[in-house]
């Protein structure tokens, strides 16, 4: 069993059908998408419907509720909040629906044993889990969620760790990563033996083309440079 895990799209149509092209050649078994489809990317209509089409398993993301729930803030303090308005205001009835209609998390069945994924905590979307958290905590968490393996997005920066039998993954960015390199994050995760094997992968993609594209709609330049450079500042 082969699935690839992708998170925070970000409203960034030109990362994720590289990404598409990619998982083809890895014949994939299920996707599965933590959430945030939309905010800080120009392109969240178009995200909505390719994650849609192709029927992947998606979460919802933080910014996803923040749009879909109107959860916004009354006064814009941020670039998040000034890209989630124009969002609201740009998104179809039914892409919002789309949105409203994800589930917060979700668990699947696996030769390895069941895994656990969503964005955030289990608990809140907008908080994070602490993976660098000593081993205790974290094996007292995977006991609770009842999985071998956990994947929380939401850092935008991938990351990885065994402790003890349990495997807990971040899976980075898609469509706006943090790890001071432009690209795409990816993982695949290959199941089956005593413990998972996972592969983090950085796809390729215009992001000057992204960048051109927040610039053409008016967003904060910033976002562009961040899509650009990979690091934020």
């Amino acid at each position: 069993m082969r699935l690839a895990i992708l998170s925070d799209i970000h409203g960034n149509i030109h990362a994720l059908t590289s990404v598409k092209r990619f998982l083809n050649e890895h014949a994939i078994t299920q996707v599965i998408v933590l959430g945030d489809l939309v905010g800080y990317g120009a392109s969240p209509g178009p995200v909505i419907d390719f994650v849609r089409r192709e029927g992947w398993t998606c979460s919802l993301g933080s910014s996803d509720a923040r749009v879909a729930f109107d959860m916004q803030r009354s006064e814009r303090r941020g670039v998040a909040d000034t890209v989630l308005a124009w969002t609201a205001q740009t998104l179809a009835p039914e892409q919002m629906d789309f949105l409203r209609r994800l589930p917060a998390g979700g668990r699947t069945n696996t030769p390895v044993g069941r895994l656990r994924y969503f964005h955030g905590s289990p608990y809140d979307l907008d908080q994070r889990i602490d993976l660098m958290g000593q081993e205790r905590e974290m094996e007292a968490l995977a006991e609770q969620l009842g999985a071998r393996v956990v994947v929380a997005g939401g850092t935008h920066v991938p990351f990885v760790r065994h402790v003890a039998e349990t495997t807990f993954i971040d899976p980075g960015s898609v469509g706006l990563s943090l790890n001071h390199e432009p690209g795409a994050d990816v993982v695949i995760l290959e199941l089956q033996g005593l413990r998972p094997k996972v592969s983090l992968h950085k796809v390729p993609y215009d992001y000057h083309s992204a960048a051109f594209d927040i610039m053409a709609w008016s967003l904060p330049p910033v976002i562009a440079e961040v899509i650009k450079t990979g690091k934020m500042g």
